[in-house]
């Protein structure tokens, strides 16, 4: 599998969640990134620290029915340092909540691809997601929502006695869910926990959280 994208979406449902720091590459601290390792060209990364606001556009879909979250920017309720913890928070319960950014087209052809990014759930959802996706360039990013076409979604989703780490990834435009469900990792513990993707160039992808490998098959 290989693709052309140029956009980054963070999608949650009806949640309390939050994104903060998170080691990825070459000993840097990143909430999100992408790393090509052929090349070891980083192509996009996000700590939410000074300015993110600007980098980032909140969702709208649904703000017409008054369901529309909003974000801010927080330690969370545990830290160890309050200014390098910070990260970006829902701030209600029972909403809808989506941010994206853009970056450059890359292809990932031929490389080993890395997503990876860090979540924290500081208390037990009855119903929510707090997973990202990967997709074509945004026309208009307040609009991103349920139905915007993506690439690859990745993360953690529960909903009632079913809770799972997605692994979907759009194959001539179906998205294709992983048939068996991965381990879901956000048991209300208030901890933060790292997802990382990896897309090898023979077809071949592996799933770890905090570094533990859940999965590695074929695609």
């Amino acid at each position: 599998l290989f693709f052309h994208s140029s956009h980054v979406h963070f999608r949650y449902r009806v949640s309390r969640c939050q994104f903060s720091s998170s080691s990825f590459a070459m000993g840097r601290w990143f909430a999100l990134g992408f790393l090509a390792t052929a090349s070891g060209k980083v192509y996009f990364s996000e700590t939410f620290g000074s300015g993110w606001e600007n980098r980032w556009t909140s969702s709208e879909w649904k703000k017409s029915d008054g369901t529309q979250g909003t974000w801010k920017l927080s330690p969370g309720k545990w830290y160890k340092d309050e200014s390098e913890d910070q990260g970006i928070q829902t701030a209600e319960d029972s909403r809808f909540f989506g941010l994206s950014a853009g970056f450059d087209s890359f292809s990932n052809a031929g490389k080993e691809l890395i997503i990876q990014y860090q979540a924290k759930y500081e208390k037990d959802i009855e119903c929510g997601g707090g997973y990202v996706k990967v997709g074509p360039k945004l026309s208009d990013p307040t609009t991103f929502g349920d139905p915007t076409p993506y690439n690859i979604m990745f993360g953690p989703d529960k909903c009632g006695y079913t809770k799972r780490t997605h692994l979907i990834f759009n194959y001539k435009g179906k998205n294709v869910l992983k048939k068996s469900d991965l381990a879901y990792k956000q048991e209300g513990d208030g901890t933060s926990h790292v997802y990382r993707l990896v897309l090898k160039p023979d077809n071949t992808a592996r799933v770890e959280i905090d570094g533990e490998k859940i999965y590695e098959g074929s695609l």
